[in-house]
């Protein structure tokens, strides 16, 4: 069918572009891993600004806590005009005490109570006109430079939240170890995740189209990403 004359649907992308730029984005990420792995150092490098609180004062102590305990801080960063409302979630006692038993359990009750709380928002008769977004979008999960295979608690975290979070496994500090060491490590990580049977992110589901499928193969074969922050 032929246009007889200008209708504007070309203007459509415009008015969607400017509706988008004037509300922002909204991008919540959360960092999991023990004590020292340079989490908060990661996020800062990541973002290009101190987004992320500081381990410790100089000349202080750091106490570890006892239970895992989960922190969140919230910045509107901005760039070339884009507005993104960034939320990193820190998790400081994770894997850090002698026995971790079940200490994912507070992680994936904050999870899903978010999912909640969107859905509780999401259902109502007279919603608002902008439902305030807190699911957890992105869970990094650092992994010790070990350089030999993945630890019951890593695999037993990442079968875990798998299921309902997209988790990104990184090498922390890969500047520890040398080129070999570093292929070889993440070639073992691999293997532990097909053998355990955890998916990461980008899913398979995604692979809908051949365009998508084939970018996505390419980023599985790098992960885990091998991470350095510096400030």
């Amino acid at each position: 069918c032929q246009l007889f004359g200008y209708v504007g649907i070309e203007a459509v992308l415009d008015q969607m572009k400017i509706k988008t730029m004037k509300t922002g984005f909204e991008f919540n990420i959360m960092v999991v891993g023990q004590s020292g792995l340079g989490k908060s150092t990661m996020v800062n490098t990541l973002f290009k600004s101190k987004v992320s609180r500081k381990a410790s004062q100089p000349g202080q102590e750091e106490r570890i806590p006892k239970t895992v305990q989960l922190q969140s801080i919230t910045h509107v960063i901005q760039e070339k005009g884009v507005k993104m409302k960034l939320t990193v979630t820190d998790t400081p006692g994770f894997g850090d005490q002698i026995n971790n038993e079940n200490c994912w359990e507070p992680i994936i009750k904050y999870i899903n109570e978010q999912y909640e709380r969107y859905l509780h928002e999401e259902i109502l008769i007279t919603r608002k006109r902008k439902i305030p977004d807190t699911r957890i979008h992105a869970c990094v999960y650092f992994i010790p430079p070990t350089g030999h295979w993945l630890r019951p608690l890593d695999l037993e975290f990442m079968q875990r939240l798998s299921k309902i979070v997209n988790v990104v496994p990184v090498i922390a500090k890969a500047d520890t170890l040398t080129l070999e060491e570093r292929a070889e490590f993440k070639q073992r990580i691999q293997e532990d995740l097909k053998t355990h049977a955890i998916s990461m992110y980008p899913q398979e589901d995604f692979d809908q189209d051949p365009d998508d499928r084939a970018l996505n193969d390419r980023i599985r074969e790098k992960i885990p990403f091998a991470v350095v922050g510096a400030d």
